[in-house]
């Protein structure tokens, strides 16, 4: 089984109310906000982006996430490096983390189990 494209883009900020409006300025809409600084916006069908605000103390980091329909049939084979295998979110996916030969840091999502 392989991934189906990019589901979404994570993006951290040091303002999360400045990063939401210049995504909606740039013609996202608000689909959720959180009560920590944090929330959804999507532009037509194609991948979510997902702001979440950290300390000014942290590096703002930008990471992908690549769509898998099946958590449990998705093989990491030895070519992957799985960095953390599929965990449950509060936000009801499945998430792990894999490293590119490059070292970037790669997310893959999964629905969560029903």
């Amino acid at each position: 089984m392989a991934t189906e494209g990019i589901e979404a883009v994570f993006l951290e900020t040091h303002n999360w109310g400045r990063a939401a409006k210049f995504f909606q300025e740039l013609g996202y809409e608000l689909e959720f906000s959180t009560d920590h600084n944090s929330g959804q916006l999507r532009n037509g069908d194609g991948p979510y982006v997902f702001i979440t605000e950290v300390p000014q103390s942290q590096e703002p980091r930008t990471r992908l996430v690549l769509k898998v329909p099946d958590a449990d049939a998705f093989p990491a084979d030895s070519a992957v490096e799985v960095v953390t295998p599929f965990e449950d979110t509060h936000y009801g996916t499945r998430e792990m983390t894999v490293r590119d030969p490059d070292g970037r840091l790669w997310s893959l999502q999964a629905p969560g189990k029903s």
